[in-house]
């Protein structure tokens, strides 16, 4: 099993801050400006990556997500291209933890097998099913560690004591804790549940990632305080890339994910 994350939560430790994870869609708008964008979050300081295949319907994510989706699907991406890229920014970066958010059909229209071969021929370390509940979660679980690639599972607002305990037993390299209910998105307001960051740690979960609705260095600021490990934003990002011009988008990403990073030095 990779170890890219817990080497890198000790360096985020030992340097007192939490994580700041970066989101993008594969081969959004296109597949060599969607590596090039990979490269621009990770020079502003991007801890690990999240990534997402294009998919048709991505029903855990908003309207900008979505849109990125379109825009990689009509540019003729097609999941092995993502493979490839993928195999690219791995060669690029052999220490980087590197995630993927994918759909439970991605995974099932060639085998679950299939899919975390393949995985982890590419150099991935974590694979986050975002439709899958935690109670189907098990068999694609012991697939993946079976492949040598952590699955990450989804922990809700109010979830039950039980739920939680199932969430902490099957999830690997992180924890992904959603700051709010809904999908992904800027425009509405997040919450840092530290009742709930608490007991993860007391149940010896893996560290936790806060994500959806993480849109500004205050976010950031205030997961960290909260006791989350480190915190993941997508569609901040991905609303860059669908509205800069192509001359201003490396350097505004590159800056934007430097500002999110920037909030993560723990507060004494």
């Amino acid at each position: 099993m990779s170890d890219r994350y817990a080497a890198m939560f000790g360096r985020t430790r030992d340097e007192r801050r939490g994580a700041f994870v970066p989101f993008v869609t594969l081969g959004d708008p296109d597949l060599a400006t969607s590596r090039l964008i990979v490269e621009s979050v990770i020079r502003g300081g991007a801890d690990a990556l999240e990534l997402g295949i294009p998919f048709s319907d991505p029903v855990a994510d908003g309207p900008t997500v979505q849109a990125g989706n379109v825009r990689a699907l009509e540019a003729g991406v097609t999941p092995p291209d993502c493979w490839r890229l993928l195999g690219e920014v791995r060669a690029a970066h052999p220490d980087m933890p590197v995630g993927l958010l994918v759909y439970a059909n991605l995974v099932e229209v060639h085998g679950c097998e299939a899919f975390y071969q393949q995985a982890a021929d590419s150099g991935v370390d974590s694979v986050l099913i975002a439709d899958m509940p935690s109670a189907e979660a098990r068999p694609y679980v012991e697939c993946a560690r079976e492949h040598g690639v952590h699955a990450v599972l989804v922990v809700p607002p109010a979830v039950t004591d039980e739920r939680l305990a199932l969430i902490a037993e099957l999830t690997g390299g992180y924890t992904y804790v959603l700051a709010r209910s809904g999908v992904t998105g800027v425009d509405q307001e997040v919450a840092f549940d530290r009742t709930l960051l608490a007991r993860l740690r007391e149940i010896e979960a893996p560290p936790s990632l806060l994500g959806f609705g993480i849109s500004k260095p205050e976010h950031v600021r205030e997961a960290i305080q909260a006791g989350a490990a480190g915190a993941i934003s997508g569609s901040a990002i991905v609303n860059r890339i669908a509205t800069r011009r192509p001359n201003e988008l490396f350097a505004e990403l590159e800056a934007f994910v430097r500002s999110m990073a920037s909030a993560t030095s723990w507060v004494e």
